[in-house]
């Protein structure tokens, strides 16, 4: 018989190689996945037990090699453990896998024991009907019973899983004692004489499997974190990507509006064109495209420019660098910027103007440039965070939200403006590591010009 002292040392650090396993294990971001699933198909319960089995197998192992570390030996922990996060597949794996060296020892009943251990957890698992309660059993049963009483209260229930996973665990680990009091050569248990420190014993057990759940559901909870922020993130690009397409379609329908009654002609040709961009957009939900794909969309858009002012005043000047062509950029970027200069820049011009649109890769980053020789905005304007909103109209503020919801801070946005002398929009976007390596740059840009009539 073990002496009280070295049981109750092996209680504590029993305690301390659960939770060093557990937080072990979630350090993988393969296990975390794993976990983070509530349904999985059969390869992933079989890497989920091999994840879990093998190194709590390893402690059983360690058990028989080294005689005084008996804390190892979680045999009986893990089987359920398995089995109520991963299913009876889980639980009857992992059991195996944790019984087996024990076996292989000439501890025969070890085996049985703890695949039973598993399956009866397993099935416990598919008794409930809110997987959320088993990530917050608690080992604490006057806690569990006043959450019992609470709950039942206004309506009464008699299945509590908390209740229900809590006895199962003194159940199981009960058998386990009689199982050893009777063959204590055919399988292993921490038992002692004295009835405080068997308590201690069933304590130690619950705390092992509470603990490991704890730790697991706090990664659980992270992981839940991120998946809603990046969610947040997503449903926030998406009202930013859908605030543009109105805006545009409000102005182009103005247009629309005002040609109807005197250029019937123009109006017609000028919604054909209109349906052909809408129809681009509805095909396309990509938030980020290729720039020469970006471009394209833009000449649809300087074509719909084109019908409504005419082909003689303003004049687009493209100076792109080829090794910027493939580079990915958030789709529907430019087209606010040009709109805005022809709109707030050059449309007030009688005698028109020139709009500049260069592109080039510059420090493992993409600088994109947007000027305008219109009226300007009459002062300089500085954002050196793309939080910051600068220009007129709801274009501008749009693309600045939209870089920081997809880049944060690693990207920047600069407008310089001075009045009678136009407007100067420059962004400068990090290359993003998925898109490969950075093309060699040409010896010469494409050259591409481009004349739109701004009437009076």
């Amino acid at each position: 018989m073990i002496e009280q002292r070295l049981i109750l040392i092996n209680l504590l650090i029993k305690l301390g190689v659960a939770a060093a396993v557990a937080s072990t294990l979630v350090r993988s971001v393969e296990f975390k996945k794993l976990l983070f699933r509530e349904e999985r198909t059969v390869q992933q319960k079989i890497y989920l037990s091999l994840w879990v089995g093998i190194p709590l197998a390893l402690g059983v192992w360690i058990r028989f090699s080294a005689r005084s570390f008996l804390a190892g030996d979680l045999s009986l922990e893990t089987a359920i453990l398995l089995g109520v996060v991963g299913g009876r597949l889980c639980g009857i794996l992992g059991g195996t896998l944790v019984g087996l060296p024990a076996a292989l020892h000439g501890e025969w009943a070890s085996l049985p024991f703890t695949v039973l251990c598993g399956f009866v957890a397993g099935q416990l698992r598919s008794f409930v009907a809110d997987r959320e309660e088993i990530w917050s059993f608690s080992p604490f049963i006057d806690l569990s019973i006043y959450r019992w009483i609470r709950r039942n209260f206004p309506k009464p229930r008699l299945f509590d899983w908390q209740i229900v996973f809590f006895l199962t665990i003194v159940g199981l680990r009960f058998v386990h004692t009689e199982l050893y009091r009777f063959f204590p050569d055919a399988t292993y248990a921490l038992e002692s004489p004295t009835w405080w420190v068997e308590v201690l014993i069933y304590l130690t057990s619950l705390v092992v499997v509470g603990t490991e759940l704890k730790i697991w559901q706090g990664v659980r909870m992270q992981i839940k974190l991120e998946e809603q922020e990046r969610m947040l993130l997503h449903a926030r690009m998406e009202a930013l990507q859908n605030q543009i397409n109105p805006h545009f379609l409000f102005n182009t329908l103005n247009s629309v509006s005002s040609l109807v009654r005197f250029d019937p002609d123009t109006a017609r040709e000028l919604i054909l064109k209109l349906a052909n961009i809408l129809r681009r957009l509805l095909h396309s939900s990509d938030a980020f495209v290729p720039l020469r794909d970006e471009l394209a969309f833009v000449d649809d858009y300087l074509d719909i420019e084109i019908v409504r002012f005419g082909r003689e005043k303003l004049q687009v000047i493209k100076d792109l660098d080829p090794a910027s062509l493939d580079v990915m950029v958030p789709s529907m970027l430019l087209q606010p910027l040009i709109e805005n200069s022809i709109k707030h820049g050059l449309s007030s011009k009688v005698e028109g103007g020139s709009v500049f649109l260069r592109s080039r890769v510059h420090d493992s980053s993409l600088v994109i440039e947007v000027e305008d020789d219109g009226v300007g905005m009459g002062a300089v304007q500085l954002l050196e965070r793309p939080s910051g909103l600068g220009g007129s109209g709801i274009g501008m503020a749009n693309v600045a939200g939209r870089l920081k919801v997809l880049y944060g801070d690693t990207a920047r946005m600069h407008i310089d403006s001075h009045e009678g002398r136009g407007t100067l929009v420059r962004l400068r976007l990090p290359i993003l590591p998925t898109e490969g390596s950075i093309p060699a740059p040409a010896t010469k840009p494409v050259l591409a010009d481009r004349t739109v009539h701004i009437g009076e």
